[in-house]
């Protein structure tokens, strides 16, 4: 996340004027927040995720998978961009803007070195005061995932094996993490 812009109270119909300019602008209880555009193992990382995570919520009709930029806006003052996230059913097929999603089944943020304070810290949070099922957050240095759920007061660790069940009856969705981050890293 990166460095909060000017000393003034943002909304998000200020932040929606602002001009396409490559970088990522969110909004964080009215302070405006400016990151660069993601780098390349970013957007690899992101791109494998997806296509771990799609195929599961598509082929059990959970909603409807997500990635930024995308405004969600979860109150006048606040518009968070996380890279990958779930829209439940039935509001999933409903969506005509952004600003329709008040809920999300599961959010993703791939941290790099100028968003990894704003995504542990800031962000967190919010998904969690939001009731946000699960917050995963991806450290590729680390080679990591972070599962928050909105209860936690610290994140589950894990480096061998990220399962995710959103639903109690349905077979969870199992991700070997070594060979998702071999693969981010073309290994």
């Amino acid at each position: 996340m990166g460095m909060p812009a000017q000393n003034i109270r943002w909304t998000a119909e200020m932040v929606r004027a602002l001009p396409d300019d490559g970088r990522r602008y969110e909004l964080l209880g009215g302070e405006l927040l400016v990151s660069p555009a993601p780098s390349h193992l970013h957007q690899r990382a992101l791109r494998l995720l997806y296509d771990l995570v799609a195929p599961y919520v598509h082929g059990n009709i959970l909603g409807e998978v997500f990635w930024s930029p995308a405004d969600i806006e979860f109150a006048p003052d606040t518009i968070l961009q996380p890279d990958l996230f779930v829209v439940p059913e039935p509001l999933a097929g409903q969506v005509k803007q952004w600003s329709e999603i008040d809920t999300l089944l599961l959010v993703v943020e791939i941290v790099s070195p100028s968003t990894a304070f704003g995504d542990r810290n800031r962000k967190r949070p919010e998904y969690q005061k939001k009731r946000i099922p699960e917050y995963w957050i991806v450290d590729l240095d680390a080679r990591i995932v972070e599962c928050w759920r909105p209860d936690d007061s610290r994140p589950e660790i894990l480096s061998e094996q990220l399962i995710w069940q959103p639903i109690k009856n349905l077979p969870a969705l199992t991700i070997a993490l070594p060979e998702y981050f071999a693969r981010v890293f073309g290994e």
